[in-house]
Formats: structure tokens, sequence, C-alpha cells
């Protein structure tokens, strides 16, 4: 672009400022991508009139929600408690939800706030299923609990058999145990590369990083230029390094991506022992000290955030939810950012891969409302509500189309860009062929992904010794 062509630009987008005619949003991205500096956008910010941003904040909860067309109506009376989100600034917008399923459909739902701990919430929900106890009808659960609520869970195959290929595919086959649909998907989350679109262009690196490599590159290149102008605490990468879930799903993505298996297959065979995934967690052990700080074998999904958003790193993995974080009014790099899929490695094999997350609708084997429990599920995960909680909420759907609706995108621009991930990219972790187990799975490797991140075995011994402790795992599901 050509100086006369960028200033051209500026002018616009002064005049579209004068005018009220772009949104708060909208002047920090198109700022940011014509140089113009922080500090003269916040200027501009607090001086200028602006159309109305699509956030969550210029709505009332639930006003966005069209409801279904096929709702039953012949189920009025019956009534029922639902287990969903856990206390925050979603209950609102659950509550005016459920108050419009129960007009239209006089079912009446007792909504209740899940824990904020998932292994507490877990644990309370196998209380009641356990004791065949009809206390609950609906619950939310976890991307990595089917495999073990699936004997106490109805089976929702047929009652969404009409809409169910509409979403990823890749979660309802977690969702799928044995052939029974145990949950319906809800909202989705994956890992997603974070990067400063500012720092990209200041060292003359165009595309976002294709592969790990390309990744070590740009982050030291960003490094040592920021370290050499004075700026110590600058880091090329951060991601979640604890021994904790957030390890998991990180290690998964690196193995996966250097087409090193998924931990254990489908079928039960246990592939983490082999020597691409031996090299994707050695590369990954390297970053340790060079590129990444050598704290980042404590961070968890806050901690890299704090480093990213301060300022102080070029690039970081984390869930979606980061993005709103950054782009808050306070936030230091508001509209310096963009995201993409994560880099693939260079192993036989090697893709993108970005570990699920996310949430899924079930119905209880022993409601005494099965038909009301059903209905509810499927009103939560139709493409109407999932449509309203993007927008008011920035949840991810699980049905694509939904990341093309221009509706959508107006409120969550950086949606559009997450599509790729969810078609192609999406990996689920092995919860469900480890059904009772997978905690103690996941245990067992990130223990053993974390001693090597911190130096204490090399990838070649940690998960040779890994492969015996999943078989011995594994073997108690015989």
């Amino acid at each position: 672009m050509t100086s006369v062509d960028n200033d051209r630009k500026i002018e616009a987008l002064l005049s579209d400022v004068r005018r009220g005619r772009i949104s708060r949003r909208d002047l920090f991205k198109r700022g940011a991508a014509l140089g113009i500096s922080f500090g003269f956008l916040a200027k501009l910010s607090t001086d200028a009139a602006f159309a109305q941003d699509a956030t969550p904040e210029a709505i009332a909860p639930g006003s966005t929600i069209t409801m279904p067309a096929d709702l039953r109506t012949d189920l009025a009376g019956a009534e029922i408690t639902a287990v969903l989100a856990q206390d925050g600034p979603g209950v609102p917008w659950e509550e005016a939800a459920l108050a419009k399923f129960t007009e239209v459909t006089g079912i009446a739902v007792n909504r209740i706030s899940g824990s904020q701990n998932a292994n507490e919430r877990l644990a309370a929900y196998l209380q009641v299923l356990n004791a065949q106890a009809g206390d609950i009808d609906v619950m939310q659960i976890d991307v990595i609990w089917p495999g073990i609520l699936a004997p106490h869970a109805v089976d929702l195959t047929e009652a969404s058999s009409a809409v169910i290929g509409n979403h990823f595919e890749a979660i309802v086959q977690n969702n799928t145990v044995d052939g029974k649909l145990v949950g319906i998907p809800f909202y989705t989350d994956a890992g997603l590369l974070y990067r400063r679109t500012d720092l990209f262009e200041k060292y003359g690196i165009a595309d976002a990083p294709a592969t790990w490599t390309d990744l070590e590159t740009a982050a030291k290149t960003i490094m040592d230029g920021e370290r050499a102008e004075g700026k110590a605490d600058m880091w090329g990468y951060v991601f979640q390094g604890n021994a904790y879930e957030g390890l998991t799903c990180n290690a998964l993505e690196w193995q996966v991506s250097n087409g090193g298996g998924s931990i254990i297959e489908p079928d039960g065979t246990i592939s983490v022992n082999n020597p691409q995934a031996v090299a994707a967690i050695d590369r990954a052990a390297s970053w340790v000290g060079t590129i990444a700080p050598e704290g980042v074998t404590t961070y968890q999904e806050e901690e890299g955030r704090g480093v990213w958003q301060g300022g102080n790193a070029a690039m970081m993995r984390n869930w979606p939810y980061a993005f709103s974080a950054g782009q808050a009014a306070d936030s230091p790099i508001r509209g310096m950012f963009d995201v993409s899929v994560l880099p693939m490695g260079d192993g036989e094999g090697a893709r993108n891969a970005a570990t699920l997350g996310g949430w899924q609708m079930m119905a209880s084997q022993y409601s005494a409302n099965q038909e009301a429990a059903v209905e509810l599920c499927k009103f939560l995960t139709s493409a109407e509500i999932q449509k309203s909680r993007a927008i008011e909420l920035s949840n991810l759907p699980t049905i694509s189309s939904l990341y093309e609706d221009a509706d959508v995108l107006a409120a969550q621009p950086f949606f559009g860009s997450l599509l790729e991930t969810f078609s192609g990219g999406a990996v689920a972790r092995p919860s469900t062929v480890s059904s009772s187990e997978y905690n103690n799975v996941s245990i067992a490797y990130f223990t053993a992904v974390h001693g090597v991140l911190t130096g204490g075995s090399d990838a070649a011994t940690a998960l040779a010794d890994l492969e015996g402790d999943l078989e011995e795992v594994m073997s108690e599901l015989e």
C-alpha cells in the first residue's frame, strides 16, 4: 500500500468517526491495521459519537432470542429441574431464555447454577445419578464427561436426528458412546493462536505462522527485536504449561499436529509412544527459557493471558474467551492482535490441531418427565438459541452455519476466522474411549509431559513410561 493510499484510508476512517458511522470496536480494528497509535485511537474513542456496538453490554439479556418454530406445546404442566452454567454474567440470559421456553411450551423449568469447579460438579451429578434419583432432569455436561455419564443418559439420537448433522462432526462423535448420543452440543471451545499484528508488521512477518518452525522463527525475531529496544520483559510465546488439564490440551495439540496420534485412539489402542509424539514434546520443551519464560511451566490460562495482555508476549495459545478480554476498553493491546489456527508440525501426517472444549445438554434417564427434559435439551441447543448465545455471551456455536451469520459476525467479528478450526482441526481428548478412567489418563499424561518441560526427563523416556502407565489405567475398564 502506498502512503497516499494509507492517508486516504485514514481520512475515510476519521470521516466515519465524525459522522458516527463506526463502532468503537471497528475504530480500534481499522485504526490498528492502518498503523495509528493506540493513544490516538483511545483519544478518538473518548471524543467520538459511535454507532452502537453489537456487544452484550448494549442489549438486554435475551433480547436477541428468536424462538424455534417446532417447540412442543402438548407437555404443558410438566415441571423439570436443569443444572446450567455457574453463577456469572450468563445467568440473566439463561433465565430469559427459560422464561420464553416456558411461555411457549408450558413446561416449568427450575434453573440451578452448576459448580464453578468441574470436578465438584461431576461429583454432584454422579451422586444423584448413581442413586437413580430424579432430582435433576437436564444437566449441562463437560465435553470430557460423555463416557462417564453414558449409563445415566437418555439416548438423544432420535430426538435430534433432523438437526444433529448441522453440528460439528468431531463434537457429535465425542458425545456418542457405543452408538448412543449422550448429549447434544450446546457451545464449544478450542485452542487458538493469538498474535500481535502490530509487531508482526513491524518486523516484516506477513502471515500467521503455518508451522511450529514458523512460530519459533517469528517469536525469536520479535522477542530479540523488542529486547534490543529495551523491552526486557518481552517473550515470543506463552501457553498453558502447568501440570493440569490445560497442559493435556496443549500437549495433545502438539502431538496431533505433528502426526503423533491422539494418546489413546478410538479403538482403545495406546498410541502416545511414537517418534512423532516424542519429537513434538521435545520441541515444546525447547521453548521453555528460550522463546517462552521459564515460569511458563506454572502457567494456567490466566497467567498466560496476563503476560500477553500486558503487552509482554508476541504470541499466545489460549481459548476464545481471551479475545474479548484483550479487546476490553482498558486493555493495552486492544485492536493490536488477531487469532488464527494453531500451527502444524513437520512429521508425517502433520495437520492443524485444536483441542475441543465446551458443553453439551444431557437428559437424565431417571427423570419423571423425560419428554419435557428432551424438549429443553433440543431448545437450548437449537440454531436460534445458539445464535443468541453467541451474540450476547460470546459463546462459540456448535453449528457451522452460525460462523457465517451476519448478525453473529457483527457482534463477534473474530468468529469468522474460527470455522476452519472446528471444521478440520478440532481434536477431542480420549475421554469417550477411556470413559470412567479419563481423569487418570489425563493426570498420567500431563504429569509425564510436565516432567519433560521442566527438564526432569526426555520425551522418549517419559512417553515410554507413560505407555505402561496408560496400559495399567485402561486395564481397569476390562
